[in-house]
């Protein structure tokens, strides 16, 4: 039997997701949390062998968290389940400590081959995701301008070319608007452009962010 915990803010997808693995004889979901803080707490005293995550929920940067579980419970397998289908986010994520890698447009089945696959020691990551990362091999692109962010910074210029304001994603990161904007300062300066409405022209022409929805974290 496969013991899984659920980390997604959304109840209803909770719900949906339970029940398709438990739809199986061979899984069983042993518990669930709704923000960062609660699942790091999850983490750390469930007897559980694969956790399925959400990367934006309430309390922290989901990547961050993401380190932190990996740091203090390495037996423990991550499924980022998430909205983020862009290349750069999945590969931040392994980066992280994540074992496989799937977008919420999945279909049901896929969820449970990906937490089988994990489980059993392997890594999984989606077909689509793995022609994304095949396009991006020849590309001499890791010295582009948005590689050099860190997980937050990269967290935050997705926030700014999607048009949250300072002051949401403070809300949203449970930081205050200082630190936003300290955030907000250092990425103008290591992607060297001069404004805000030069993030999300940049963020065009690379064609970063252009499959993800607003997910309301």
């Amino acid at each position: 039997m496969i013991r899984v915990l659920l980390a997604d803010d959304h109840a209803m997808l909770r719900d949906g997701l339970r029940r398709i693995l438990q739809s199986t004889s061979e899984m069983e979901v042993v518990g669930e949390a709704a923000d960062a803080a609660s699942t790091l707490q999850l983490a750390r005293k469930a007897d559980a062998q694969v956790l399925v995550l959400d990367l934006s929920m309430p309390g922290r940067n989901g990547l961050e968290l993401l380190k932190q579980i990996h740091e203090e419970r390495p037996s423990l397998r991550v499924l980022v389940l998430t909205m983020h289908a862009e290349e750069q986010y999945a590969v931040r994520a392994f980066k992280a400590g994540a074992s496989g890698y799937l977008t919420k447009e999945s279909a049901p089945g896929e969820l449970v081959n990906a937490v089988t696959k994990i489980a059993s020691g392997s890594a999984y990551v989606s077909v689509a995701m793995a022609e994304r990362f095949a396009l991006n091999l020849s590309s001499p692109s890791d010295d582009a301008p948005h590689h050099q962010l860190s997980d937050r910074e990269y967290d935050v210029f997705r926030r700014l070319v999607a048009g949250e304001t300072i002051t949401e994603i403070a809300e949203k990161l449970c930081v205050s608007a200082k630190t936003v904007s300290t955030y907000k300062t250092r990425i103008l300066e290591k992607m060297q452009i001069p404004h805000e409405a030069g993030l999300v022209r940049y963020a065009i022409k690379n064609k970063l962010f252009e499959d993800e929805e607003s997910d309301g974290t």
